[in-house]
């Protein structure tokens, strides 16, 4: 893919192409960056820290690909130390980030799992303030998306399966790590536009994204008493591995975003900001607040 320069004024209409996918560029579940065509841009060449988080430790889910590893580059690129983690099929991807990360510099670690599984959660969460001595930014952004056209087929092992992924494993990677995490620290947690707006198809997707916005909105709340902000970004059609690994119907694929007011998907590194402004100082008046990054789907 061509590198965008996104710090010049410029028609955002078209400031990315339209990634015109193949029915056939689809692949197995969970989604892989490597396979993913055409490609995705995570801000690699284009993203340019201003040491908005420098001395910060951050901890991402699902940083292998997609909209995780566009904030784990931005995050490290602005001076944070990062440590992601994601699936063990995922390695190749994830080393990828982690290679991108320290060729620019910056310290990052990898640490792979099944974030559905609650021992685990709570062991990451050790490993990543154990690695970086401290934790005060968690980005909960893994997600599972499997489109099924009738409800009838959705099956019990799915829908346990999505929520497990998307919701459980949020509720107990934040519970481990609060405790630990000092007054102005701020966890980010990835909603959806689905929440909103649900699309036939994502039942248990768009379920768990309702969910995990009104989690958002519930802990901080709860929070606030310790000075820990909570806020979270609903992204609309964004290109990720997750909508050629059964997230869209193979047949959406080649006009997957067009329907959005700006007429495109948007990329990874269109969304990684959101994340950076609510983790940095600068956004210390806002919590319980949810950022849509959706190509004017605008939430309600």
């Amino acid at each position: 893919m061509k590198t965008f320069d996104q710090y010049t004024m410029q028609d955002p209409r078209t400031q990315y192409p339209l990634p015109k996918a193949k029915p056939d560029a689809s692949q197995p579940e969970p989604g892989l960056d490597k396979l993913l065509k055409p490609k995705a841009d995570h801000g690699e060449a284009s993203y340019r820290g201003s040491n908005r988080l420098a001395g910060r430790k951050a901890l991402i889910t699902g940083g292998d690909s997609g909209i995780g590893r566009a904030v784990a580059i931005a995050f490290a690129r602005e001076g944070a130390d990062v440590v992601i983690t994601y699936m063990p099929s995922e390695e190749e991807d994830g080393q990828e980030t982690i290679k991108q990360i320290k060729d620019d510099g910056h310290k990052a670690l990898a640490i792979s799992g099944d974030i559905t599984d609650e021992n685990f959660c709570k062991k990451l969460v050790a490993k990543a303030i154990a690695e970086l001595g401290s934790l005060d930014i968690l980005v909960n952004n893994a997600g599972k998306q499997q489109y099924v056209e009738e409800f009838q087929d959705i099956t019990t092992e799915q829908f346990q399966k999505t929520f497990a992924t998307n919701v459980f494993a949020m509720f107990w990677i934040s519970q481990a790590a609060v405790p630990h995490m000092p007054a102005g620290s701020s966890i980010i947690n990835t909603t959806s536009i689905q929440s909103y707006q649900p699309s036939a198809g994502l039942l248990d997707y768009a379920s768990t994204k309702g969910a995990i916005t009104a989690f958002t909105k519930s802990l901080a709340k709860m929070l606030v008493k310790q000075g820990i902000r909570v806020n979270a970004v609903a992204p609309g059609p964004i290109w990720t591995p997750l909508q050629q690994s059964g997230g869209q119907p193979p047949e959406k694929l080649e006009h997957f975003g067009e329907k959005v007011p700006l007429g495109r998907p948007g990329q990874p590194a269109e969304v990684a900001p959101a994340f950076v402004f609510l983790a940095s100082q600068e956004s210390s008046y806002i919590t319980a607040e949810v950022i849509g990054v959706t190509g004017g789907q605008h939430l309600p």
